[in-house]
């Protein structure tokens, strides 16, 4: 068995209910580390790229990483993927906690569910003891009370509870996995492939340890870390305001989305901002395993009832269901993202589906009657409360948003169509590509639709590159430079996001590149280097984009939404939006850099050259 890792991974066939435990080869493990790049070989491997997203055919991954369960901060995570219901493409989505943690403890690095139950059930993994579970009394609850009835039924009020929500039940196409009640694994829609699927959870108990090859090495970091996040050095800010403090550095800047990314300021910014949620109703503050940094809100108020116990709402949150629905009222948004913990909503998703729905109601696209009855202008809590109500529940006008914006804009009509702002099916982020031109194009490339956690932020190397001289890269560039200089910034920083993804570490935790390499060297012994690694992320991204290409993607999918196109016509940012064909020339220099043809193909002596020639097969002709 491999330092870092439990050597073991379990496989559960839901339709006959059999399960069997596999133990990779250390080389397996070297080359893939866990996460991405684990869920990525299973897929290509055993997912048909043109099988039914919620069919029996998609198997669902949960894949620790190797640093999972070890005392580093930020190592407190996990990927879970499968064919995505959302884009129809690969699907991943990364998520903190403690679940994962118990899960190797448990004994298990990863989780492949096969198959379709014919009734709801729940997974119970005690110790290495796996049984399958009536859920007939889970279906139709909310996360709280699915959580709480597991614990009492098996006896372990300190299991940990990963699930999908009635908003995965009911197959919402952008349901999230919530695992501990208030971390979540929010985006592709891995909560309706689990709700297909029947599973509701999968709870977990373990008393096992993850070792690693140095313990004093990884403990002398591990100090150091909480030393350095103590005294303010490292993480700054992110115990005091966490996330939500984005909400004003990006007003500041004129790039916070406001009522449909359709301007970059937002005037009741400074009501929804985590210095405002700070002083009024955090109650407290929240963690993952190990991590020292608290960046978590907890949240409670009156008005609208909203419930501490779902946590509180992060700074994409307020964005999609504050500004970016033009809502001012901090405490509406704070219950909208209760409502979508509760149900297991990803909240990106459905705010950019409710601001899709506002301005389609505002330009006249779509009427009170066309939403059963709901007045949608922009800036409308109650509308924005009853919408998610609706999605949640498929009921009405919800069975069509549930869908997402992509799917929804061809319901609406083709006036509705250039609204709907999404990459190959996926909604966008909160972060735009006016201000952050890099990050557009990594959007465009994203494996799984606009993702911001495996991009590049521009703005964070406008002024300095600390911390890349380790690729050779000294020099800041401007965060509306689209130059060769900035996509090979881009393709590095991107990459190694993707690394972190498989290894799996938290991006707010801030460890440098050498110390990850550091990090890693102790918790496995290998003798590895940042070569090593860098290669790892480019494996990823490479797997998850011959899963795309058999799943019908092309390089024509690689494209913005036309709104960003436009520049805003005031602001800090007015007169800036990126150039289509600028845009285009960086894409094709990142597939070179990529080791890909000008279509975006991974070419047979890269898949070599990675060590995956296994998979050249797949490489299309056209």
């Amino acid at each position: 068995m491999p330092y870092g890792y439990m050597g073991k991974i379990l496989r559960v066939n839901l339709t006959d209910g059999t399960t069997e435990i596999e133990e990779p080869s250390e080389q397996w493990y070297r080359k893939y580390m866990g996460g991405t790049a684990v869920i990525a070989d299973i897929l290509l491997r055993e997912v048909p790229a043109d099988c039914d997203p919620l069919g029996p055919e998609n198997k669902l991954v949960f894949a620790t990483g190797v640093l999972t369960g070890t005392p580093l901060a930020g190592s407190g995570r996990n990927s879970v993927g499968a064919k995505s219901p959302l884009t129809g493409g690969f699907g991943d989505t990364q998520g903190g906690g403690w679940w994962m943690v118990e899960l190797k403890k448990a004994g298990f690095d990863h989780i492949i569910v096969e198959g379709q139950a014919d009734r709801p059930v729940y997974i119970w993994i005690n110790d290495g003891e796996v049984q399958i579970r009536d859920a007939e009394d889970l279906w139709g609850r909310d996360t709280a009370d699915v959580q709480e009835m597991i614990q009492e039924e098996v006896d372990a009020p300190d299991a940990r509870v990963v699930q999908c929500g009635v908003a995965g039940e009911n197959m919402v196409r952008y349901a999230c996995v919530v695992n501990d009640l208030t971390h979540f694994s929010g985006r592709t829609g891995m909560g309706a492939v689990m709700g297909a699927k029947k599973l509701r959870a999968v709870a977990v108990r373990g008393t096992g340890k993850v070792e690693v090859a140095d313990s004093d090495k990884t403990m002398e970091y591990s100090r150091m870390m909480n030393r350095a996040v103590a005294q303010g050095e490292r993480s700054a800010g992110m115990k005091d305001t966490g996330t939500p403090a984005t909400v004003m550095s990006l007003q500041e800047s004129g790039g916070l989305p406001t009522r449909n990314f359709q301007e970059g300021q937002f005037e009741g910014a400074e009501s929804i901002s985590g210095q405002v949620m700070r002083d009024t109703l955090l109650v407290e503050r929240d963690n993952c395993f190990a991590c020292p940094v608290y960046c978590k809100r907890v949240v409670a108020e009156d008005t609208y009832g909203t419930d501490p116990k779902y946590g509180g709402p992060e700074y994409e949150t307020l964005g999609s269901l504050g500004s970016n629905c033009g809502i001012d009222d901090l405490e509406a948004v704070c219950k909208g993202n209760e409502l979508c913990n509760r149900w297991g909503i990803d909240t990106i998703s459905c705010g950019m589906t409710i601001s899709f729905v506002m301005e389609c109601y505002e330009r006249g696209i779509v009427s009170a009657e066309d939403l059963d009855g709901i007045e949608a202008p922009f800036g409308d809590a109650d509308a924005m409360l009853k919408l998610i109500e609706k999605i949640a529940q498929r009921d009405g006008i919800g069975a069509v948003l549930a869908e997402g914006v992509a799917r929804a804009a061809k319901e609406f009509g083709p006036q509705a169509e250039p609204l709907a702002l999404h990459i190959k099916g996926q909604e966008v982020p909160m972060h735009e590509p006016r201000l952050k031109q890099a990050l557009g194009l990594g959007y465009s490339v994203s494996p799984t639709g606009a993702d911001h956690c495996h991009n590049i932020h521009d703005t964070a190397f406008a002024s300095s590159a600390d911390g890349l001289n380790v690729f050779g890269i000294t020099e800041p560039l401007a965060a509306d430079d689209l130059t060769d200089p900035k996509v090979r910034m881009m393709y590095c920083v991107s990459t190694f996001q993707h690394l972190r993804n498989c290894a799996v570490l938290c991006q707010f935790v801030a460890w440098s590149y050498r110390e990850t390499l550091e990090i890693t060297r102790a918790a496995t012994g290998w003798d590895t280097s940042l070569y090593e690694l860098l290669k790892v992320g480019e494996r990823a991204v490479t797997l998850t984009r011959l899963y795309n290409l058999q799943a019908g993607f092309n390089d024509r999918d690689d494209k913005l939404n036309e709104r960003f196109f436009r520049p805003f016509t005031d602001g800090p940012i007015k007169g800036i939006a990126p150039d289509t064909k600028e845009l285009d020339r960086a894409r094709v220099t990142y597939y070179h850099m990529m080791g890909w043809d000008d279509l975006g193909r991974p070419t047979a002596s890269r898949l070599a050259e990675l060590g995956i020639e296994q998979f050249a097969e797949m490489i299309p002709e056209r």
